[in-house]
């Protein structure tokens, strides 16, 4: 395990800025409006030659426990209990705030290290900041700033001390990886849906503890938050590795006018493109709608393995009746895959979560498989002699061989000749025998057409 760097202060001070160029990619969502962050957001980081995980935390409001930043304040909190550096942002050019002076005491009273950044500091404009912050009582703090990248070497010294010991070792000679050692990996599950469909609910539930951010107002979650988790499987007891991933909800894009919610839900489709398996989670309570088939399409569009959970199970009204209509729904509206795991579960009670767990690892399997060409070449004969192609105008459609190209998802080349005559009737017609007699069940599978060079076309 890595040791643990978090990022504490007050809002717009510049933390989620600080995390992107510590961890070298634009993972958390940066506005100038202030209160964007409100999940804890971990990311691996290195910072010459030193490495550990920082996590990015929403900004620190002196509110009432029960509101959206009493309970933000709260997930900072327990995010201090685990941590083995704190790393104290302030506002050069603002300076020091009531605000600042509260953190600073509460992480005074704190056994975790606090190195102190006084962000924001090119240039003159930000001197008089960076002396205020001496009087925080917190060791001498580092001139920095996060969007130009000063006072990165300075920064490195300070945190060298406190992580240099809690460095992990290197492995002398790493393994390489074949289709096995990837299918052992962690399972990289998103949760997407609407909004208030329950999605922060469901990982809480699943986890164990209020690891995100829940509530009942609508659009909590904005960025993409990973969770490292252990799921032990209740039929053989195997511990098995699940990275969960929830995202913010998507609405109808004519509705989404902010920019910041067009900024979450375009890092939530870039959290499916980073996905093994996608869990498209419905609400129960408001069936199936054609929102729920726009982004079920999109999940398979970008060739994701796909499962559909209905949440909300226990406040279900006519669950038989409700549940045979999505299925039906779903059948007609996503006819490019038909028969996608559909299943029951509720956030509030727990039902149905190992079932979703073992699906979820069972079609990664189906998405990650791959057919030796002498087996898949069988079945292509049997279905070429049960149905051959079509002769449009009178010309003969040859279809030679197939191969499967990649796996994750399933790539396969046709090779044949006049090609560009087959019906899409027939395609679909082997895509579904691909799919329904080698074992890759409702997984999205690609099909290409491949022809020799015609010297005579020109």
């Amino acid at each position: 395990m890595l040791p643990q760097v978090i990022i504490i202060g007050r809002p717009n001070v510049g933390k989620s800025t600080l995390f992107n160029r510590l961890v070298g990619k634009k993972l958390a969502l940066v506005d100038d409006q202030p209160g964007v962050t409100r999940d804890r957001r971990f990311g691996d980081a290195e910072l010459l030659g030193l490495k550990f995980q920082i996590v990015d935390t929403a900004g620190w409001e002196d509110d009432e426990a029960e509101t959206l930043p009493g309970r933000m304040r709260k997930q900072t909190e327990a995010a201090l209990e685990s941590a083995d550096v704190a790393l104290f942002v302030v506002d050069a050019r603002a300076g020091l705030t009531p605000l600042d002076e509260e953190i600073g005491q509460w992480l005074r009273a704190s056994t975790v290290p606090v190195v102190v950044l006084a962000n924001k500091a090119e240039g003159r404009a930000g001197e008089s900041g960076v002396l205020e912050a001496y009087s925080l009582g917190l060791g001498d703090p580092i001139t920095f700033s996060a969007e130009h990248g000063v006072g990165v070497a300075d920064l490195f010294e300070s945190l060298l001390p406190h992580l240099e010991p809690l460095q992990p070792e290197e492995p002398e000679f790493p393994e390489e990886e074949d289709e096995e050692a990837l299918l052992r990996r962690p399972l990289k599950l998103a949760i997407v849906g609407r909004p208030n469909a329950g999605k922060s609910t469901l990982i809480n539930r699943i986890l164990g503890e209020d690891r995100l951010l829940t509530g009942p107002e609508a659009g909590i979650t904005r960025d993409s938050i990973t969770v490292d988790w252990e799921w032990t499987d209740p039929k053989t007891q195997e511990v098995r590795q699940v990275s969960l991933i929830d995202t913010a909800g998507m609405r109808k894009r004519a509705n989404v006018t902010e920019k910041l919610e067009r900024m979450a839900v375009a890092d939530a489709r870039h959290a499916i493109d980073f996905a093994e398996v996608v869990v498209l989670l419905l609400d129960a309570t408001r069936g199936l709608e054609h929102q729920d088939l726009t982004i079920a399409s999109k999940v398979l569009e970008e060739g994701r393995a796909l499962i559909i959970a209905i949440n909300k199970w226990d406040v279900a009204e006519g669950p038989s009746g409700l549940f045979n209509g999505i299925r039906g729904a779903l059948d007609e509206g996503l006819a490019q895959v038909r028969g996608v795991p559909l299943l029951a579960v509720s956030a509030r009670t727990g039902k149905g979560i190992d079932d979703l767990i073992a699906a979820g690892f069972s079609i990664r399997e189906a998405w990650s498989k791959r057919v030796p060409t002498a087996a898949l070449n069988r079945w292509f004969d049997d279905a070429l002699s049960a149905n051959p192609p079509p002769a449009p105008g009178g010309k003969r459609i040859k279809l030679r061989y197939i191969t499967q190209a990649k796996t994750r998802p399933p790539g396969f080349v046709l090779f044949g000749t006049r090609l560009d005559l087959l019906p899409e009737s027939y395609r679909r017609y082997l895509i579904n025998g691909i799919r329904r007699e080698l074992g890759f069940d409702a997984v999205p599978i690609r099909l290409n057409l491949r022809m020799p060079k015609n010297p005579f076309a020109k």
